[in-house]
């Protein structure tokens, strides 16, 4: 029997009981709901969660019940009802980070004529809260609050686990190494290099899509909480050039944002 003098095992003891399965599998079953996928039946959902078909059916019927998924019959799927957009739309407009900081990422977008966005993580990726385009080359890419991008890959992953807690970064980067087994051995690499310019310089930068270069900064919250602003553009230039023009507006986007939220 484990000790109870151990901490782990004490917050464990108290922490579980506190959680309710059925909400959380419920969660999950709207997690698996992404863009290109609005139609899931219950084994397409049951593949991306890892619930069981008679699980998902049960929880499927409830939430259809409560109004936040629909019942396609003529497809015998499901696809997410417009009470989750108005949770978003609630969840931005009460976010103090959000309204406080989005003038300025608006500001520095309209004067620079760059792309500006902020993000937060969610798992093993990151989510974008805001993201205001100065697009200065017509590109196809398209960048929208609620949109996900990959943590490992992107500038803004890179800046957040640059300063997330280490047992969840070790917890991460396990997970990038069993999914990306052919290039771990270079990404593991760019994402060390990435941490040191976080630690050393304020900032890290990446370009994991063609001609899109991106500038990654932590803006970090008393409380504990990580937000992520980064700047970009869709450009020919190289890094570097792009690394000189976009990192000193970056961090005093953050120092302005860190005064307005009183860091």
């Amino acid at each position: 029997m484990p000790s109870s003098s151990n901490p782990a095992t004490r917050r464990k003891h108290h922490e579980e009981p506190l959680l309710n399965r059925s909400l959380v599998r419920g969660v999950d079953i709207l997690r698996a709901f992404r863009p290109g996928a609005d139609l899931l039946g219950n084994g397409e959902i049951a593949e991306r969660t890892g619930l069981s078909r008679a699980t998902v059916s049960r929880l499927t019927q409830t939430l259809v019940e409560t109004g936040l998924i629909e019942h396609d019959r003529s497809q015998r799927a499901y696809r997410l009802a417009a009470p989750v957009l108005s949770l978003a739309h609630a969840m931005r407009a009460g976010s103090p980070v959000l309204n406080a900081v989005a003038p300025l990422m608006r500001t520095l977008a309209e004067k620079m004529r760059i792309n500006v966005g902020l993000a937060v993580a969610d798992r093993d990726e990151m989510v974008y809260l805001e993201s205001v385009r100065y697009n200065r080359r017509v590109a196809l890419r398209n960048v929208v609050a609620g949109q996900r991008v990959p943590m490992e890959l992107t500038s803004l992953g890179r800046a957040y686990l640059a300063v997330a807690q280490e047992s969840e970064r070790k917890a991460l980067l396990a997970r990038f190494r069993a999914r990306r087994k052919g290039d771990w051995s270079r990404l593991r690499e760019d994402i060390k290099a990435a941490a040191q310019s976080v630690e050393q310089r304020g900032y890290c930068v990446a370009s994991w899509q063609a001609e899109v270069i991106a500038v990654a900064t932590p803006l970090m919250l008393s409380s504990g909480q990580i937000y992520i602003l980064n700047a970009s553009v869709t450009t020919a230039a190289s890094i570097q050039e792009i690394e000189k023009e976009l990192s000193s507006p970056l961090l005093a986007l953050r120092e302005k944002a860190s005064a307005m939220l009183g860091i």
